[in-house]
């Protein structure tokens, strides 16, 4: 099979070689070759010492202990980012893994085969010579791609305490390329689980995205827990295993939560995150058994659990807000003859207009890992079709027709709290009727509760805000009190 490598790759390849020295690509871009898919990145190995790397390519950087250089590709032989810089290690030997993850002594080795044999999995220890197009593949990695087959070079036990994190790579290659994870290193990684603690929660966290962006992600968890790793990274999912619902449902909490996951249609993290997380509070709100089990609350109960595993997993501010929010509001109630269009405005001020498809791609994976032949009803597109609607109607004091500044020149008030006291009473009338939100009715109104006194307008406000919000919590509940 003839291989296409970029000029810039095999320019590389030729000036070690033309040098005097060994020379073959490695790793993820030979297996991604052999599979004919496009290499994300490109290294090279090499019997050169990183000095003599250096000498030969100027371009270069040298910044690590463990042999490798990068060369910094010129932007006129580059194709794209894939071979901007590629990175040539020379051939080691690894020793001592007090931290299991990182070796304590690296020696630089005479021989391929040597090298080869430090890597993680058989497919990623096969070497190609760019210029030849020859293989060289000690340990039948070849044989395992084509078989789709993960299995872990040499002795697993060993690669697995060289590496823990190796164990959670094995579980994302395994969602990433719907390949099989060999008996034995399974066994190994069962067997090893418990190493995962000595790994930085980054690093973790950076595995279970790739694992949850990747296209079988609902496997790769379900991997993870027949793996044994799964309670040294999200135990809380498991508190879900054999828990049984209730009528609406045929599936134990953890099945559920993974089939959201897999129906789920939208490839963002923090939605995947929150499909997946949906009920993770099911299990500590139970109450009763049976067809007629209860599990009031468990959405809020969830997203609190939910914000204490992203950030004890050290995910980004910004996706554990977004997937905490979407796991508090799934439960949002809509029916086309009850729901009117200020309870649609309440859930856009609650959720943010900007959330509702992905509040909407939640549901609909929480429907669908029901069981429900249907994805999106007609009361999902309905709510869909209300939310256009009434999107441009206020949801709060900013989308008010009148701002402070008319209040302190129609008013005798000056600038101060009383003001923001007025706006929130009248917001609270506008999200129940948005005609009202005209500059006329409102500087009107904004007259009448001049004389009253702060205290009783942030009574009115807060309370009417609140009356409706109870209003809507109570409705959902005695609706959706099987959920």
């Amino acid at each position: 099979m003839k291989y296409i490598i970029p000029p810039s790759v095999l320019h590389t390849g030729k000036t070690l070689l033309e040098a005097g020295f060994e020379v073959y690509l490695v790793g993820g871009c030979v297996r991604d070759l052999l599979m004919q898919k496009k290499p994300k990145d490109w290294d090279f190995t090499t019997n050169a010492l990183p000095e003599q790397i250096q000498k030969l390519f100027p371009d270069s950087f040298y910044e690590n202990t463990f042999g490798t250089v990068g060369i910094k590709v010129p932007e006129e032989i580059s194709i794209d980012s894939s071979d901007r810089i590629i990175e040539i290690t020379t051939y080691r030997t690894e020793l001592g893994y007090s931290d299991n993850r990182r070796p304590d002594h690296i020696h630089f080795a005479k021989t391929l085969k040597e090298d080869l044999l430090r890597r993680d999995f058989t497919m990623n220890a096969i070497a190609l010579s760019p210029l030849k197009n020859e293989i060289q593949d000690f340990y039948n990695g070849e044989k395992d791609i084509e078989q789709k087959i993960i299995r872990a070079v040499g002795d697993p036990n060993e690669r697995f305490s060289e590496d823990a994190l190796r164990m959670m790579r094995a579980v994302r290659f395994s969602s990433e390329l719907c390949f099989s994870i060999e008996e034995k290193t399974l066994q190994a990684i069962q067997k090893n689980a418990s190493l995962l603690k000595n790994i930085a929660k980054e690093r973790i966290r950076l595995e279970l995205e790739r694992i949850l962006l990747s296209p079988h992600p609902s496997e790769g968890i379900e991997m993870l827990e027949k793996s044994d790793l799964l309670q040294y990274i999200i135990p809380e999912l498991r508190e879900g295993i054999g828990v049984s619902q209730n009528l609406h449902h045929t599936y134990t909490v953890w099945e559920h939560n993974l089939l959201a996951l897999k129906t789920c249609p939208s490839k963002k993290l923090s939605v995947r995150l929150a499909a997946l997380l949906h009920d993770v509070g099911k299990p500590r709100t139970k109450k009763g058994d049976g067809k007629f089990a209860t599990f009031y609350n468990h959405d809020h109960v969830g997203a609190r659990i939910t914000r204490e595993i992203l950030k004890r997993l050290t995910f980004p501010r910004e996706i554990v807000e977004h997937t905490t929010l979407l796991v508090d509001q799934h439960l949002f109630y809509y029916n086309v003859e009850e729901v009117t269009e200020s309870a649609v405005r309440r859930v856009i001020a609650r959720v943010g207009l900007e959330n509702i498809k992905d509040l909407i791609d939640v549901r609909i994976g929480d429907r669908l890992g029901s069981g429900v032949p249907k994805a999106k009803p007609y009361r999902l597109r309905h709510f869909e079709y209300m939310v256009e609607k009434v999107s441009h109607d206020p949801i709060n004091v900013k989308d008010l027709k009148i701002n402070g500044n008319d209040l302190t020149q129609t008013l005798t008030l000056k600038p101060g709290p009383k003001i923001g006291a007025i706006l929130d009473v009248l917001l609270g009338e506008v999200i129940e009727d948005s005609s009202k939100n005209t500059k006329e009715f409102l500087l009107e109104r904004a007259r009448k509760l001049e004389s009253q006194e702060i205290e009783t307008l942030r009574h009115t406000a807060k309370s009417r805000i609140e009356e409706q919000r109870k209003k809507d919590e109570d409705f959902m509940k005695s609706k959706y009190w099987v959920k």
